[in-house]
Parts: structure tokens; C-alpha cells; sequence
């Protein structure tokens, strides 16, 4: 296997992660829902947006830093709530975030996560942002927003697209849970990825440690996947928007949008920002990529709020076309997942390295010498059906 530094692209750093993780682990990032339509669509739609080259202008002093939700980030890149982090290296989320905090860049705690809000807390200096999923179990969700507060978080990112889980074929044939159970297909792949099952049995952390311990029900793993399947909450409304943020007295940023009266609505509700983004494709299959219903939106809703795009991001190229679509910012999930299983916190770091390289030489050769003059004059055309984009069919 190639050294860390060697790693040149995103897919590199990919097949690196799959010959280190646990297939069950590896397969529940590198997964969509059903036909895996949308999952594929996030990537693929990215290419058929073309750059506009210029040359004979002035690429001296280039800066890519630029602020999200009010926070200064050395790029437009942050790092995105994932479940189970913590299962793709042992410890994952602190090592994500300790990559991010000395990268300049904010990362996002899942609810979800194996490390808990304490433990990145203790293992970091700077503030991050915590991601909440609403709970039918409204006591527990009223104490996972205080202890984020507690926690400093200087952002809470809601997630709304989560009301019903999508089915996620890959997961229901690896059995895939947390801690793992021990069958024999899953002591074989441990014992194919010594270096992975050497870190777990050298931590603590092997459950989502968000909830367990913080609910009486769920203290062992047959009562805590029985209480997970039936929290996430389907009666969830525009309204709790306003209660979430009345709760955590900070900024609160709306994750899941993918249409434009959606994004009307969470404006309206009082979303601080908003992140166009179809889970990553791993809930409803057939739904469009978040790339092609950007412009829309940010035509809709982007004079009166910050627009974030997730999914698909695998290089700094795809986060430039996301800026001249018009967003302020994007977020990465499976790209840091990858370097984290490949190489631990130095994996997270060479990941961030490839994206803002790639993204530094892509904003040079398009003429631009700040990230934040990017935009619909970078781009010749998108190859995309219109859906009522002010782009039409020429860019």
C-alpha cells in the first residue's frame, strides 16, 4: 500500500480504506439507498459541468479562505456529520475533528456518532458543530442540545430528512451494527485487517456513546438498534425548527433540502443557513443529485441565507463548480470517511490536502485569485436538464 503522501486522488485514498476497514464498515459508507441511482447521480452529475479556462491574468496572492456560518474556514470545505465514524478507525470522530481543527476547517459531530460530544470536546480546543437528529424521545433530545451547549458547539446542524430510514441493501445483508457482533464471517474479515481490529480493541469507544448511557433502554446493543429503529421521528415539522434554535441559542443550520419550496420554508422557519443535500443518496433512491438542484434553490432562497451543498464532492474541482452554482460552502462525507480509514487523523489531513490543492490549481486556470469571486462566469454550460433552473440549458 502506498504511503499517505503518495495518495493522490480521492478514489486513491478510497481503495487505500477498502483494504483497511472491515467490509461491513467500508460498505456502510460506500453505500445508497436501494438501486444506488442517487448515490451514483451526486458524483456523475458533477462531470457534466464544464470550466471556463482563462489565461494572461494575474494568479499571484491566491486565497481560498472564506467564512461559513460566520466562522472563518481556510477553504469552503467542511467536514460532514456521518454515522459510525468512529467504526471506519478506532476513535474516528476525535481524529476527524483534530484534522479539521488544525486544518482551519469546521467539522460536524453526528448524533449518531460513536465518540460522544464529550469526547471530541476533551480532544479538541476549538468549538465544532454537533448534528441533531429530532427524537420521538423529546427528554433525551432536550439533553443532547444542552450538552452540545455545554460542549461550546458553536453550530447545531438539523437534519431534516431523516423522519424514515431508507433501506440500504448493503447494510441488511453485512449485518452491519454497533459494536459488531461477533459472527465468523465478521471474525475473518478481522482477522484480514489486523491494524483496524488492533486500534478498536485499544479503545473504549465502540457504541454510539451519544445515546448509550443517556438512555435508560438502550444500554446494551439488542435494546439500543430496538430503540434507534423506532426514534427518529415521522410527525417532525417546520415548526421545531423554532424550537430547536430557541433551545440551543445559536446558529442553526438546515440539513437535507433538496426542493425550492423547502428551502422557502426553512428560511421562513428560521434556519440560519441551509445544506442542499439528499443524504448522500442513501434515502430516497430516484431523487436528483444535489448539484442539479442547486442553482433552483439558490435562485429561490440564496439572498436570504448561506447555501451549502453536500454529496458527490470527490476532488477540488467539484467543490469550485459547486461555488460558481452559487453556494457558500460544501461539505465532504465519504472523502474524509476514506482517508480516516486509510490513515487515521494524517488520512482526514491528506484528504483535505488533495481537495484544497486540487481546488487551488482548478480556481488559478479558471482566472480567479479569490474563492469567494467565483461563480456563473466560471462555468461554459451544464449538461443538465433544466428543472426550472435560471441557468437554462446553456449556464
Amino acid at each position: 500500500m502506498p504511503s499517505l503522501d503518495k495518495i493522490l486522488t480521492i478514489e486513491e485514498m478510497m481503495a487505500a480504506a477498502k483494504r483497511k476497514v472491515p467490509k461491513q464498515f467500508f460498505d456502510y459508507a460506500d453505500s445508497g439507498a436501494w438501486t444506488e441511482s442517487t448515490y451514483r447521480a451526486n458524483q456523475e452529475d458533477f462531470q457534466k459541468i464544464k470550466l471556463r479556462q482563462r489565461v494572461a491574468v494575474n494568479m499571484d496572492g491566491r486565497s481560498l479562505a472564506t467564512t461559513m456560518t460566520g466562522e472563518k474556514a481556510s477553504m469552503p470545505v467542511a467536514i460532514a456529520p456521518t454515522g459510525l465514524t468512529g467504526m471506519q478507525n478506532a476513535d474516528g470522530e476525535i481524529k476527524a475533528a483534530r484534522a479539521a481543527e488544525k486544518f482551519g476547517v469546521p467539522f460536524t459531530l453526528s448524533t449518531m456518532a460513536i465518540c460522544s460530544i464529550e469526547d471530541v470536546a476533551e480532544n479538541t480546543s476549538k468549538p465544532f458543530w454537533f448534528q441533531l437528529y429530532v427524537m420521538r424521545d423529546r427528554a433525551f433530545i432536550e439533553r443532547l442540545i444542552d450538552r452540545a451547549k455545554a460542549a461550546k458547539c458553536s453550530a447545531l446542524v438539523l437534519t431534516m430528512d431523516l423522519q424514515i430510514l431508507g433501506q440500504r441493501h448493503k447494510d441488511l445483508r453485512n449485518g452491519m451494527s454497533a459494536p459488531p457482533k461477533f459472527t465468523p464471517r465478521f471474525v475473518f474479515e478481522m482477522a484480514r485487517k489486523p491494524g483496524w481490529a488492533l486500534g478498536m480493541l485499544g479503545t473504549k469507544r465502540r457504541s454510539f456513546r451519544n445515546i448509550v448511557g443517556h438512555v435508560e433502554n438502550a444500554g446494551d446493543l439488542s435494546k439500543l438498534s430496538a430503540w434507534t429503529a423506532n426514534q427518529f421521528d415521522p410527525a417532525l415539522s417546520w415548526k421545531d425548527v423554532a424550537w430547536v434554535k430557541e433551545r440551543f441559542g445559536g446558529p442553526v443550520i438546515v440539513k437535507g433540502i433538496l426542493d425550492a419550496e423547502d428551502a422557502k420554508a426553512a428560511v421562513a422557519h428560521g434556519a440560519d443557513a441551509i445544506i442542499v443535500s439528499n443524504h448522500g443518496g442513501r434515502q430516497l433512491d430516484g431523487a436528483p443529485s444535489s448539484i442539479r438542484v442547486l442553482p433552483e434553490i439558490v435562485d429561490a432562497v440564496g439572498n436570504l441565507t448561506d447555501i451549502y451543498l453536500d454529496g458527490g464532492i470527490r476532488s477540488g474541482q467539484d467543490v469550485l463548480k459547486a461555488m460558481a452554482l452559487g453556494a457558500k460552502g460544501t461539505f465532504i462525507g465519504r472523502a474524509f470517511l476514506w482517508g480516516l480509514g486509510a490513515g487515521g487523523e494524517a488520512g482526514v489531513t491528506r484528504t483535505l490536502e488533495i481537495i484544497q490543492r486540487e481546488l487551488d490549481i482548478t480556481m488559478a486556470l479558471c482566472g480567479e485569485r479569490d474563492i469567494r469571486n467565483v461563480g456563473l462566469h466560471n462555468i461554459y454550460s451544464i449538461d443538465l436538464p433544466p428543472r426550472n433552473s435560471p441557468l437554462g440549458a446553456n449556464g
